[in-house]
Protein backbone atom coordinates (compact mmCIF):
# COMPACT_ATOMS: atom_id res chain seq x y z
CA UNK A 1 0.00 0.00 0.00
CA UNK A 2 3.07 2.22 0.65
CA UNK A 3 3.11 2.03 -3.48
CA UNK A 4 0.11 3.64 -3.24
CA UNK A 5 1.02 6.61 -0.93
CA UNK A 6 0.56 10.34 -2.66
CA UNK A 7 3.28 12.33 -3.31
CA UNK A 8 4.51 15.75 -3.47
CA UNK A 9 5.36 15.04 -7.15
CA UNK A 10 1.80 13.92 -7.77
CA UNK A 11 0.50 17.05 -6.34
CA UNK A 12 2.70 19.41 -8.33
CA UNK A 13 1.62 17.32 -11.81
CA UNK A 14 -2.02 18.14 -10.40
CA UNK A 15 -0.79 21.86 -9.85
CA UNK A 16 0.87 22.10 -13.82
CA UNK A 17 -2.53 20.57 -15.55
CA UNK A 18 -4.55 22.63 -13.35
CA UNK A 19 -3.74 25.72 -15.23
CA UNK A 20 -5.92 24.45 -18.08
CA UNK A 21 -8.80 23.64 -15.80
CA UNK A 22 -11.35 25.92 -17.24
CA UNK A 23 -10.31 25.30 -20.57
CA UNK A 24 -13.16 22.77 -20.71
CA UNK A 25 -15.94 24.28 -18.78
CA UNK A 26 -18.98 23.33 -20.26
CA UNK A 27 -23.06 24.38 -19.71
CA UNK A 28 -23.47 20.19 -18.55
CA UNK A 29 -21.34 19.55 -16.04
CA UNK A 30 -18.94 22.86 -15.70
CA UNK A 31 -15.64 22.22 -14.14
CA UNK A 32 -16.21 18.36 -13.94
CA UNK A 33 -14.08 17.52 -17.15
CA UNK A 34 -11.33 19.73 -16.26
CA UNK A 35 -10.91 18.73 -12.64
CA UNK A 36 -11.21 15.10 -13.75
CA UNK A 37 -7.93 16.06 -16.05
CA UNK A 38 -5.90 17.85 -12.99
CA UNK A 39 -6.54 14.82 -10.83
CA UNK A 40 -5.64 11.99 -13.15
CA UNK A 41 -1.63 12.02 -11.15
CA UNK A 42 -3.94 11.13 -7.84
CA UNK A 43 -5.67 8.47 -9.92
CA UNK A 44 -3.31 6.77 -11.61
CA UNK A 45 -1.16 6.75 -8.32
CA UNK A 46 -3.85 5.26 -5.98
CA UNK A 47 -5.53 3.03 -9.28
CA UNK A 48 -2.19 2.16 -10.74
CA UNK A 49 -2.51 -1.61 -9.70
CA UNK A 50 -5.81 -2.02 -9.31
CA UNK A 51 -8.70 -3.74 -11.60
CA UNK A 52 -9.74 -1.71 -14.71
CA UNK A 53 -13.27 -1.46 -13.68
CA UNK A 54 -12.20 0.66 -10.27
CA UNK A 55 -10.25 2.64 -12.30
CA UNK A 56 -13.23 3.88 -14.35
CA UNK A 57 -15.68 4.20 -11.74
CA UNK A 58 -12.88 6.70 -10.18
CA UNK A 59 -12.78 8.59 -13.02
CA UNK A 60 -17.53 7.97 -13.44
CA UNK A 61 -16.85 9.66 -10.23
CA UNK A 62 -15.16 12.87 -10.70
CA UNK A 63 -17.37 13.33 -13.82
CA UNK A 64 -20.10 14.99 -11.78
CA UNK A 65 -21.31 17.74 -12.10
CA UNK A 66 -18.54 20.55 -10.40
CA UNK A 67 -18.50 24.28 -10.48
CA UNK A 68 -16.85 26.28 -8.26
CA UNK A 69 -13.58 29.42 -8.06
CA UNK A 70 -11.04 28.42 -9.84
CA UNK A 71 -8.40 29.27 -7.25
CA UNK A 72 -10.63 27.18 -4.39
CA UNK A 73 -10.93 24.18 -7.05
CA UNK A 74 -6.98 23.56 -5.77
CA UNK A 75 -7.85 23.60 -2.28
CA UNK A 76 -10.66 21.07 -3.36
CA UNK A 77 -8.21 18.66 -5.16
CA UNK A 78 -6.31 18.90 -2.25
CA UNK A 79 -9.22 17.71 -0.21
CA UNK A 80 -10.43 15.74 -2.54
CA UNK A 81 -6.97 13.93 -2.49
CA UNK A 82 -6.58 13.35 0.92
CA UNK A 83 -9.92 11.68 1.26
CA UNK A 84 -9.56 9.33 -2.01
CA UNK A 85 -6.30 7.93 -0.40
CA UNK A 86 -7.90 7.53 2.54
CA UNK A 87 -11.13 5.87 1.78
CA UNK A 88 -12.12 2.00 0.49
CA UNK A 89 -14.26 1.42 -2.26
CA UNK A 90 -17.27 1.58 -0.24
CA UNK A 91 -16.68 4.53 0.91
CA UNK A 92 -15.80 5.95 -2.25
CA UNK A 93 -19.51 8.41 -2.41
CA UNK A 94 -17.44 10.52 0.47
CA UNK A 95 -15.57 11.88 -1.90
CA UNK A 96 -18.89 13.28 -4.31
CA UNK A 97 -20.20 14.69 -0.83
CA UNK A 98 -16.87 16.25 0.26
CA UNK A 99 -16.32 18.19 -3.74
CA UNK A 100 -20.38 18.74 -3.59
CA UNK A 101 -20.08 20.12 -0.22
CA UNK A 102 -17.01 22.15 -0.73
CA UNK A 103 -17.58 23.68 -4.24
CA UNK A 104 -20.42 26.78 -3.12
CA UNK A 105 -18.42 27.86 0.11
CA UNK A 106 -15.42 28.03 -1.30
CA UNK A 107 -16.87 29.69 -4.78
CA UNK A 108 -17.33 32.31 -2.35
CA UNK A 109 -14.30 32.85 -0.81
CA UNK A 110 -12.71 32.72 -4.18
CA UNK A 111 -14.75 35.31 -5.60
CA UNK A 112 -14.69 37.93 -2.46
CA UNK A 113 -10.94 37.54 -2.25
CA UNK A 114 -9.53 37.11 -6.05
CA UNK A 115 -11.84 38.00 -7.57
CA UNK A 116 -13.71 41.24 -5.97
CA UNK A 117 -10.69 42.48 -3.74
CA UNK A 118 -7.55 41.54 -4.94
CA UNK A 119 -7.87 41.83 -8.84
CA UNK A 120 -9.54 45.65 -8.09
CA UNK A 121 -6.54 46.46 -6.33
CA UNK A 122 -4.26 45.26 -8.98
CA UNK A 123 -5.73 46.78 -11.64
CA UNK A 124 -6.83 50.18 -9.66
CA UNK A 125 -2.46 50.21 -9.01
CA UNK A 126 -1.69 49.40 -13.02
CA UNK A 127 -4.38 51.76 -14.25
CA UNK A 128 -3.15 54.59 -11.94
CA UNK A 129 0.39 54.12 -12.94
CA UNK A 130 -0.81 53.71 -16.77
CA UNK A 131 -2.71 57.45 -16.40
CA UNK A 132 0.44 59.02 -15.06
CA UNK A 133 2.22 57.51 -17.98
CA UNK A 134 4.33 54.99 -16.49
CA UNK A 135 4.15 51.54 -18.84
CA UNK A 136 4.94 49.76 -15.74
CA UNK A 137 1.46 50.10 -14.98
CA UNK A 138 0.00 46.79 -16.48
CA UNK A 139 3.48 44.88 -15.79
CA UNK A 140 2.71 45.71 -12.28
CA UNK A 141 -0.66 44.68 -12.29
CA UNK A 142 0.13 41.12 -13.89
CA UNK A 143 3.09 40.61 -11.68
CA UNK A 144 0.85 41.49 -8.58
CA UNK A 145 -2.02 39.37 -9.23
CA UNK A 146 -0.10 36.17 -10.76
CA UNK A 147 1.57 36.12 -7.45
CA UNK A 148 -1.64 35.40 -5.70
CA UNK A 149 -3.28 33.62 -8.18
CA UNK A 150 -0.60 31.25 -8.72
CA UNK A 151 0.53 31.31 -4.69
CA UNK A 152 -2.88 30.07 -3.73
CA UNK A 153 -3.35 27.40 -6.46
CA UNK A 154 0.60 25.50 -5.50
CA UNK A 155 -0.42 25.75 -1.29
CA UNK A 156 -4.31 25.74 -1.64
CA UNK A 157 -3.35 21.83 -3.51
CA UNK A 158 -0.66 21.44 -1.10
CA UNK A 159 -2.83 22.34 2.34
CA UNK A 160 -5.64 20.88 1.04
CA UNK A 161 -3.87 17.56 0.97
CA UNK A 162 -2.38 17.38 4.44
CA UNK A 163 -5.14 18.90 6.24
CA UNK A 164 -7.65 16.65 4.67
CA UNK A 165 -11.38 17.45 5.89
CA UNK A 166 -10.52 19.25 8.65
CA UNK A 167 -9.44 22.04 7.12
CA UNK A 168 -13.29 22.90 6.65
CA UNK A 169 -14.54 20.96 9.11
CA UNK A 170 -12.18 21.93 12.03
CA UNK A 171 -10.44 24.64 13.80
CA UNK A 172 -8.86 25.85 10.78
CA UNK A 173 -12.43 27.36 9.42
CA UNK A 174 -11.86 30.37 11.50
CA UNK A 175 -8.87 31.36 9.85
CA UNK A 176 -10.31 30.95 6.46
CA UNK A 177 -12.44 33.33 7.53
CA UNK A 178 -10.13 35.80 9.48
CA UNK A 179 -8.05 36.01 5.90
CA UNK A 180 -11.20 36.33 4.00
CA UNK A 181 -12.12 39.43 6.44
CA UNK A 182 -8.44 41.19 6.35
CA UNK A 183 -9.03 40.72 2.44
CA UNK A 184 -12.11 42.41 2.39
CA UNK A 185 -11.07 45.17 4.73
CA UNK A 186 -7.80 45.71 2.93
CA UNK A 187 -9.36 45.97 -0.09
CA UNK A 188 -11.91 48.78 1.22
CA UNK A 189 -8.88 50.90 2.01
CA UNK A 190 -6.77 50.71 -0.80
CA UNK A 191 -9.78 51.15 -3.33
CA UNK A 192 -10.57 54.79 -0.73
CA UNK A 193 -7.23 55.68 -1.51
CA UNK A 194 -7.00 55.19 -4.72
CA UNK A 195 -10.70 56.90 -4.97
CA UNK A 196 -9.48 59.72 -3.56
CA UNK A 197 -6.01 60.00 -5.62
CA UNK A 198 -7.74 59.48 -9.30
CA UNK A 199 -11.46 60.46 -8.72
CA UNK A 200 -10.68 64.46 -9.33
CA UNK A 201 -13.46 66.44 -9.63
CA UNK A 202 -14.09 70.54 -9.42
CA UNK A 203 -16.34 73.23 -10.30
CA UNK A 204 -15.26 76.41 -12.19
CA UNK A 205 -18.02 78.29 -11.65
CA UNK A 206 -17.37 81.60 -9.40
CA UNK A 207 -19.54 83.94 -8.05
CA UNK A 208 -18.84 87.83 -7.50
CA UNK A 209 -18.13 90.73 -9.18
CA UNK A 210 -14.89 93.27 -9.57
CA UNK A 211 -12.48 92.09 -7.00
CA UNK A 212 -14.46 90.23 -4.56
CA UNK A 213 -15.22 86.95 -5.76
CA UNK A 214 -16.02 83.47 -4.54
CA UNK A 215 -14.71 80.20 -5.98
CA UNK A 216 -17.48 77.36 -5.90
CA UNK A 217 -14.78 75.02 -5.17
CA UNK A 218 -13.24 77.22 -2.54
CA UNK A 219 -16.59 76.72 -0.30
CA UNK A 220 -17.28 72.65 -1.23
CA UNK A 221 -13.02 72.24 -0.06
CA UNK A 222 -13.96 73.68 3.62
CA UNK A 223 -16.74 71.52 3.81
CA UNK A 224 -14.74 68.60 2.55
CA UNK A 225 -11.58 68.30 0.68
CA UNK A 226 -12.54 65.76 -2.24
CA UNK A 227 -16.56 66.08 -1.61
CA UNK A 228 -17.79 66.07 -5.42
CA UNK A 229 -15.60 63.21 -6.06
CA UNK A 230 -16.56 61.24 -3.37
CA UNK A 231 -20.42 61.78 -4.36
CA UNK A 232 -19.64 61.11 -7.88
CA UNK A 233 -18.04 57.89 -6.80
CA UNK A 234 -20.79 57.01 -4.38
CA UNK A 235 -23.25 57.53 -7.62
CA UNK A 236 -21.90 55.86 -9.87
CA UNK A 237 -21.54 52.76 -7.52
CA UNK A 238 -25.09 53.22 -6.91
CA UNK A 239 -26.42 52.86 -10.34
CA UNK A 240 -23.76 49.76 -10.56
CA UNK A 241 -25.43 48.29 -8.02
CA UNK A 242 -28.96 48.89 -8.78
CA UNK A 243 -28.16 47.48 -12.57
CA UNK A 244 -25.88 44.43 -11.28
CA UNK A 245 -23.34 45.49 -13.39
CA UNK A 246 -25.60 45.02 -16.71
CA UNK A 247 -24.91 48.89 -18.15
CA UNK A 248 -21.49 49.39 -16.96
CA UNK A 249 -20.36 50.37 -20.58
CA UNK A 250 -23.34 52.85 -21.09
CA UNK A 251 -22.45 54.61 -17.72
CA UNK A 252 -18.85 54.87 -18.55
CA UNK A 253 -19.34 56.21 -21.74
CA UNK A 254 -22.26 58.96 -20.60
CA UNK A 255 -19.87 60.25 -17.82
CA UNK A 256 -17.25 60.49 -20.46
CA UNK A 257 -19.97 62.49 -22.20
CA UNK A 258 -21.78 64.79 -19.21
CA UNK A 259 -17.80 65.45 -17.98
CA UNK A 260 -17.17 67.03 -21.74
CA UNK A 261 -20.16 69.24 -21.75
CA UNK A 262 -19.73 70.67 -18.74
CA UNK A 263 -16.34 71.04 -19.25
CA UNK A 264 -17.13 72.82 -22.79
CA UNK A 265 -19.90 75.20 -20.56
CA UNK A 266 -17.65 75.76 -18.09
CA UNK A 267 -19.13 74.24 -15.27
CA UNK A 268 -15.85 72.19 -14.41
Amino acid sequence: MENNKITKKDLNRVFWRMQLLNVTNNYESMQAIGFLSSFVPILERLYGDKPKEQKVEAMKRHLKFFNSHVNSDALILGVAAAVEESTTEEEKETVVSVKTGLMGPLAGIGDSVLKFTWLPICGSIGASLALSGNFLGPILMFLLYNIVNVSSKYYGIHMGYEKGISLINGSETNILQRLTNMANIVGLMVVGGLIASSVKMKVALEFGAGENVILLQDLFDKVMPGLLSLLVTVAVYFILKKTNGKHAPLLILGTMIVCILLVTIGVL
